[in-house]
This record gives C-alpha cells, structure tokens and sequence, in this order.
C-alpha cells in the first residue's frame, strides 16, 4: 500500500514539476486562450488544494469500520475523467496574477516531500474527521493522499494543454 502510492506521489508530483519546468517565466503567465488559466494559474491551484496536508492528517482523526480505500473508485471516476469539466471551490482557487515560476517549482518540491512523509510514516487508515470534501464526504489518510495524486493527474493534463497552446 505505501509503496506504490509513494511511487505514484513521486510520479505525478514528478510529471508535474518537469512539465512547469518546461514553461519559460513569461509562458507561465501567458493566457493560452479565453477563458483558461496560465500555466502559473494551474500550478497555484494544485498548490493550494495540496497545502496544509499534514494539519488535516495531524488534526481529528478517527478509526472508522469502512475500509481504508473504499472512495478511491469514486475519487478516480471524478478526477480521471477528461470529459468532465468542474469549477474550481472558491478556497482553492488559483488568484489572478503573475506567478514567479521558481517558487511555484519549490512549492511544488515541498509539497512531494510532505506527501511523502505523511505516506511513510502516518497511519494511512485514519479517518479525517474535520476535512469533508463535498459530494465525497470524510476521506483516510490514504484516500485524502490518492484524491491529492488523481487531483494533480487531472491538471497535470491540464498543464500539459496549456503548454502545448503557449509554444505553438
């Protein structure tokens, strides 16, 4: 269980960082078209959505009878799922500025070493009990790391199309 879901934090978390790494600082700040977010934009959204982890892991946490990984069906269907497009929470939303490419990248850095950490060494089948993700409910430990690796995936392509619209 922790070492595959360590492998794919390191592969997302990865994929994601070279892909912004790609951008030149002008390009992550750079409108592909109407109505999208920058490079910058996506990259401050997974950011914010991943922040603040280890407060939620640390916090009121409960051992529930369910199983450990039960939503990550729900959660993969949700967030794998191209074809449907949401609008982003309100807290989690990517503000409108420019972004210095260099502190999105070591933001990013800090957020795979703390997924890391919470991955190996907390009990992945808590419950988090103050941290409710609407239409979800209540994730574990386990779930709340997989919905943040599914959440990067889904921007990851994301990022992906808005670099390939700002280089050509």
């Amino acid at each position: 269980m922790k070492t595959e879901l360590k492998q794919d934090i390191t592969t997302t978390i990865g994929q994601f960082y070279d892909t912004l790494s790609l951008f030149t600082q002008n390009e992550v700040n750079q409108v592909p078209f109407e109505g999208s977010w920058t490079g910058g934009q996506v990259a401050r959204h997974i950011i914010k959505s991943t922040s603040g982890l280890r407060q939620v892991c640390e916090a009121n946490t409960q051992k529930l009878p369910a199983n450990y990984d039960e939503k990550i069906p729900l959660i993969k269907e949700i967030f794998l799922n191209f074809s449907t497009k949401y609008n982003s929470p309100d807290f989690i939303y990517p503000e409108d500025r420019k972004y210095d490419k260099t502190e999105l990248l070591s933001s990013l850095q800090r957020i795979e070493k703390e997924m890391q950490d919470i991955a190996e060494n907390y009990d992945l089948t808590l419950t988090c009990m103050d941290f409710e993700i609407p239409g979800i409910g209540n994730l574990t430990i386990y779930e709340l790391l997989n919905f943040c690796v599914m959440h990067s995936k889904r921007h990851l392509n994301q990022l992906q199309n808005v670099y390939n619209v700002v280089k050509n």
